[in-house]
């Protein structure tokens, strides 16, 4: 006999563990949760869906890990430390196989950053996964979007262009370069570094749907523009050795699904933010900088209506 949806449901309960800000989990009309005294919560929810924001061919585990680590760096751009999420998720047909996939991925990520799974839903349609994350963070510590100044340097985490790259190769039905296609599939959501930036970055925002899409949200709610320096956006080696240098600044510029940490700080925190750097092992790159005026602009490459937009 075909598994149902409470057969599903049992499939990924079995792999939630019990913990003292849960007192009540999966298997309710609700979750019970105990938030710790004095702290603000963080709440963003994400959707994936099949030839949208994955390949088709995705593996089950590459596509759990992705739903999971978007939504962690929401969290991550807010400076928020992850706590619980729950889970939407729709699928053509009860399929065990590709439920246990899903779930090695989803939580082999959720136990690296201590987030537990309190709930969610099942159902059949189009290939589709929604997640609900909701974190922690100390009140007047939260990273926002309306923080950045005239003057402040405008830095970036990690390296810019992979995914969209992978996406390119992917959308022209060429194969995808495997360095390329490992940050599509399974990005890295910088949590500890967002909990770090509390008292360095003026505002912060994370890159999902391009650098120069992103940034110009993070300046209209600050009231400010920016100019960045091309020649500075990171590159990975694998990106280098694939794409010639106009195309590689393109990606980088106006390609989405990096989810990396885009920030602005004042220019007196770059010893502290290089420090930062060298403390996580993780590059921080200064890219440019804050201006008066609106919008974004980067060498010629265009301004910030290229990022991807869902209804366009």
């Amino acid at each position: 006999m075909s598994e149902g949806e409470f057969d599903l449901i049992a499939r990924i309960r079995q792999r939630v563990a019990l913990r003292g800000d849960v007192a009540l989990g999966i298997g309710d009309d609700c979750a019970l949760l105990v938030p710790p005294p004095g702290m603000q919560l963080a709440v963003t929810m994400d959707t994936l869906n099949a030839g949208v924001h994955f390949p088709a061919d995705t593996a089950p585990a590459d596509i759990g890990w992705k739903a999971l680590a978007v939504n962690l760096s929401d969290l991550a751009a807010m400076g928020a430390q992850p706590a619980w999420c729950t889970l939407s998720l729709t699928l053509p047909q009860a399929d065990a196989a590709f439920v246990d996939g899903f779930c090695e991925g989803f939580f082999a990520l959720a136990r690296q950053h201590g987030i537990a799974l309190v709930g969610g839903d099942t159902t059949r349609g189009p290939l589709s996964v929604g997640i609900a994350a909701h974190g922690f963070v100390e009140p007047g510590r939260a990273l926002r979007r309306d923080g950045a100044r005239v003057g402040d340097d405008v830095w970036v985490s990690g390296t810019l262009g992979d995914a969209a790259a992978a996406l390119a190769q992917w959308k022209a039905d060429a194969a995808m370069t495997p360095g390329l296609r490992a940050r599509l599939d399974r990005p890295t959501p910088r949590v500890e570094l967002g909990r770090a930036l509390a008292g360095l970055a003026g505002a912060c925002i994370d890159v999902s749907d391009g650098l120069l899409a992103d940034l110009a949200h993070l300046c209209r709610a600050s009231g400010v523009g920016a100019e960045l320096d091309a020649a500075a956006l990171p590159a990975s080696e694998s990106l280098r050795a694939t794409f010639d240098a106009d195309v590689r600044r393109a990606l980088q510029a106006t390609g989405g699904d990096d989810y990396e940490l885009c920030f602005t700080a004042p220019t007196t925190q770059r010893e502290a933010l290089e420090a930062l750097s060298r403390a996580l092992g993780l590059p921080l790159s200064r890219i440019g900088r804050i201006v008066e005026g609106r919008g974004v602009s980067c060498d010629g490459i265009g301004h910030a209506a290229s990022g991807y937009q869902h209804f366009a």
